[in-house]
């Protein structure tokens, strides 16, 4: 079981304004900045009982209420008997093909019903590489090498001992995995081929989103290649030579061409251009169809840490997906 330990705090008048998150960092023991602001975007901090970002600024007289969880068994998740997909699974890891809607690992928000939950269910042989030792929440991400966004769905590697969990992990950072995403994208692309380099920077507007900048930011660089086309819309094969956050989802909004059914970077918005209504009624439905983003981590490849060979995985387009192809053509 889940509690929640509160925190009240009154700013005394005469107080100079200062952030909420750099406030509560160094008045909670144990807070960082970066886990405070977790917090806030979960909508678990209060001022004068109104929910606020994490730039608001303290003021005199202010009331700040704040509720962090606190987990009884912080060595660990808890298993759940949650159906997993699994492609592939030997005595060092295992690739699950994750469904969408899934999200990954617990966090602020997501306590249960994640692939951490269902992986501890499934076996009790799970790296702890991931584990996050601050005190301020005691979640652990046992196996977790990558992750793919919620409603992405897609192949995942996930490893048993921390050995192979370091060697899986090398490979990530030095850009050796195979990644193949396949995507519906809004558009024609005047190139079938191209290459998408614009650095990923968090969103200055809204934190749980990013945006793309050619300054500021982390570098990120997308391989596509269009594989079929149709009146309105496009089906991408994308290569991740970075793995950002959102790489893929910001990169393609970016330029004009948003993931189809994307809700945070204008995929379920009708490009300018089509609001015939003829054209609109079609889009409408094959929103329905997909309420999702359309993307699928369809292939992953690495060389297996202690076999010394390099294994490729394939997976089939869910049904949502192939349904809004059949649609589309």
């Amino acid at each position: 079981m889940i509690t929640k330990k509160k925190y009240r705090f009154k700013i005394p008048g005469g107080k100079k304004k200062e952030r909420i998150d750099i406030f509560l960092a160094a008045s909670i023991e144990n807070a960082t900045r970066s886990k405070v602001q977790k917090l806030i975007e979960a909508e678990l901090v209060t001022v004068n009982g109104i929910f606020v970002k994490p730039s608001y600024q303290v003021q005199a007289n202010d009331l700040i209420e704040a509720e962090i969880p606190v987990f009884p068994h912080p060595e660990t998740a808890e298993p759940e008997n949650i159906p997993l997909d699994i492609i592939f699974e030997d005595d060092h890891l295992l690739v699950i093909n994750k469904p969408a809607g899934m999200v990954v690992h617990p966090a602020y928000g997501n306590y249960t019903g994640t692939l951490v939950n269902a992986l501890l269910f499934h076996t009790k042989r799970l790296s702890g590489k991931d584990a996050n030792e601050s005190k301020l929440i005691d979640i652990q991400r046992p196996g977790i090498v990558h992750r793919i966004d919620k409603d992405t769905s897609g192949l995942l590697v996930a490893a048993k001992d921390d050995w192979t969990h370091a060697k899986l992990a090398e490979q990530f950072a030095k850009h050796t995995i195979e990644r193949e995403y396949w995507a519906v994208a809004w558009g024609k692309f005047k190139e079938q081929k191209g290459e998408i380099e614009l650095n990923i920077i968090r969103s200055k507007s809204d934190r749980k989103k990013f945006s793309s900048s050619k300054t500021d930011g982390k570098t990120a660089v997308t391989l596509y290649e269009v594989l079929d086309e149709y009146e309105f819309a496009s089906l991408l094969k994308l290569n991740l030579k970075t793995g950002r956050t959102h790489q893929i989802r910001v990169h393609l909004s970016s330029i004009g061409h948003p993931v189809f059914g994307d809700p945070a970077y204008g995929g379920r918005k009708i490009v300018s251009g089509l609001n015939l209504p003829k054209i609109k009624s079609r889009v409408e439905n094959l929103l329905d169809i997909m309420k999702r983003q359309a993307l699928h981590a369809k292939t992953l490849g690495f060389f297996h840490p202690l076999k010394k060979e390099f294994m490729r995985f394939d997976s089939d387009l869910p049904a949502d997906f192939k349904q809004l192809i059949e649609r589309l053509k």
